[in-house]
């Protein structure tokens, strides 16, 4: 006997974020998405873990870019801690389109660019900020104030030391 598999609008996404994700050609959700999305929506703390191209961009970010507030300046509302250079990219190309749709914009930093395109963004006001571990220290390279809205949202990519 088959489970049938809940729509993203069945799992409590708002319907702009439901339209998004069905133009991009993604109507059902991941197992990852279904166990984390309606608690993560409910302002719970998720924790999970899941192979790699499972779905756990998703599974925190439509919950995220649902309750981001705007951010002002330095001040972003939340924060998404990648252990990599290439998947805060990632992360961000996935968001991006989703914030988008809220009037919400997304930022990726991390080290091997320039500081100044980075900080001036910051300036101007993000409301997800991606970054780096290794970045450095955010307040003292980049001026963010450590007020996060959402908390931190941590993606550990398959690496269990990050928080290490």
């Amino acid at each position: 006997m088959n489970t049938p598999v809940p729509s993203f609008r069945a799992l409590g996404v708002p319907d702009d974020l439901s339209a998004v994700l069905e133009r991009a050609g993604i109507v059902s959700p991941f197992d990852i998405q279904v166990a984390a999305i309606p608690d993560a929506l409910a302002g719970r703390d998720v924790l999970a873990r899941a192979p790699t191209g499972s779905g756990k961009t998703l599974a925190f970010g439509l919950p995220l870019v649902a309750q981001v507030g705007r951010g002002t300046t330095r001040k972003p509302r939340a924060l998404v801690l990648s252990p990599t250079r290439e998947l805060a990219e990632q992360i961000r190309r996935e968001l991006e389109p989703l914030a988008a749709a809220r009037g919400r914009n997304v930022l990726a930093v991390y080290g091997g660019v320039g500081m100044n395109p980075q900080r001036s963004a910051l300036n101007r006001g993000v409301d997800v900020l991606v970054a780096r571990r290794g970045r450095g220290d955010l307040d003292r390279e980049l001026g963010v104030v450590g007020e996060v809205e959402l908390g931190a949202h941590v993606d550990l990519g398959g690496e269990d030391n990050l928080l290490a």
